[in-house]
């Protein structure tokens, strides 16, 4: 989470307060008595804000805003002035800054005005980075979407399972996205510029699975629901992968080994799949890439519709982390299109829950919020929450969260 604040002001005691003041609400002040000694940090990748008195010697900070908006014209400036000093206030607005102060200022107005700006900071940063993303790098960083270790572990494994040339087998939860995986599998491959089929296994005969075999070429066969695959043809299947062509992908959303599917794989086959399998991680073992997600699918629904992203805020946010995905990411983005079109408002999200079950979401999306700003440290988590160590874990049982999730 972005928490840094650049405080520059030439008044020491003044300077010095301030960073007590954000010391106190678990922020992190990067204090300095003037522009000169920080100019370094202002930069497009700071990840943080700049709170600096206008009025000093040198250079004041109207050079400062003017510096800082040059390096980044999203990088938020609050400034000091002095009290009843309307026009300079008015002057700093108007030169862009993201708001003023008047000194002296009660400790909690300070904060508010700097924790919006860290708000605004932060997605403005983490808009950067999904869009730097989409724009460069491989198939997997571009179209698999997630900040979390999970996230990570897949894309990761993704790419070595398109270096093979076994047969793979994909496995999540329903709505977790089985086919987009396999197709980042091979663009991922040699055979990114080759033909990807795919087709539901049920009821595929023996002709079908040749001409499919043959459609594909040398490239990717993508078979969802594998285990329903009939067993005569599993049986032409295998003959087909032993004599080359295409890589097999299978998917499944329910456990092979003991799914009661229309044909249980046979043994040649499911050995042959279980040479490289992937495991997609649900949504309630990575929380924290909800917003990620949801982000990004509305971005995407809005440049379909040819419409501005509406903007979503940190309460509704929470809401979302409040709820349970048992859809997954398709849940995720089929809620983000409702959005994108206006059709779903985040207070009506909540209607028709009683009072446990809305009191439950704002405990689960604390938890949430604190394991995540605590990178996972649960000690620290229950501290915050101010939570003995065996309540906090009961909670965490409770709504299915594990502290090693949150860590980086």
């Amino acid at each position: 989470m972005t928490n840094r604040v650049l405080v520059i002001d030439d008044d020491a005691a003044v300077r010095d307060a301030i960073g007590q003041t954000l010391e106190l609400n678990d922020l992190e002040p990067l204090v300095a008595g003037s522009f000169v000694e920080v100019k370094e940090k202002i930069a497009p990748d700071f990840d943080g804000i700049i709170l600096s008195d206008i009025r000093m010697p040198g250079r004041d900070g109207f050079h400062v805003l003017d510096y800082a908006k040059k390096a980044d014209a999203d990088l938020p400036v609050i400034l000091l002035t002095g009290e009843g000093d309307i026009p300079m206030a008015v002057r700093a607005m108007s030169n862009g800054a993201f708001d003023f102060i008047e000194k002296p200022c009660a400790p909690a107005d300070l904060v508010a005005v700097i924790q919006r700006a860290l708000k605004t900071r932060q997605l403005v940063l983490e808009n950067r980075r999904l869009k730097a993303e989409l724009e460069a790098g491989d198939p997997a960083s571009r179209l698999i979407f997630g900040r979390s270790a999970q996230a990570e572990a897949l894309r990761n494994a993704v790419r070595a399972a398109a270096k093979t040339k076994a047969s793979i087998l994909v496995t999540g939860a329903p709505g977790s996205g089985l086919s987009k995986v396999a197709e980042v599998i091979h663009l991922s491959s040699p055979r990114a510029k080759l033909n990807f089929e795919k087709r539901s296994s049920r009821g595929l005969s023996r002709s079908d699975i040749q001409k499919l075999w043959s459609d594909a070429g040398d490239g990717t066969v993508f078979l969802d629901e594998i285990g329903a695959l009939p067993a005569d043809t599993q049986i032409a299947l295998v003959d087909l992968i032993e004599q080359g062509g295409p890589t097999l992908i299978g998917g499944t959303d329910v456990p092979l080994d003991d799914a009661d599917n229309d044909g249980p794989l046979t043994p040649d086959l499911y050995y042959r799949l279980q040479v490289c399998t992937l495991r997609i991680p649900s949504l309630a073992e990575r929380p924290e890439d909800i917003p990620v997600l949801f982000r990004q699918y509305v971005a995407q629904a809005s440049e379909q519709a040819g419409l501005t992203p509406p903007a979503i805020t940190e309460d509704h946010i929470a809401v979302l982390m409040a709820r349970e995905w048992p859809g997954n990411a398709r849940a995720v983005m089929s809620e983000a299109m409702r959005f994108a079109l206006g059709l779903v408002d985040a207070a009506t999200q909540t209607e028709g829950m009683g009072l446990a079950e809305r009191m439950a979401q704002v405990e689960r999306s604390l938890l949430i919020e604190t394991l995540t700003r605590e990178k996972g440290q649960a000690s620290r988590a229950a501290e915050a929450l101010k939570l003995p160590r065996k309540t906090f874990y009961d909670k965490l049982s409770k709504y299915n969260l594990k502290p090693e999730d949150f860590r980086a």
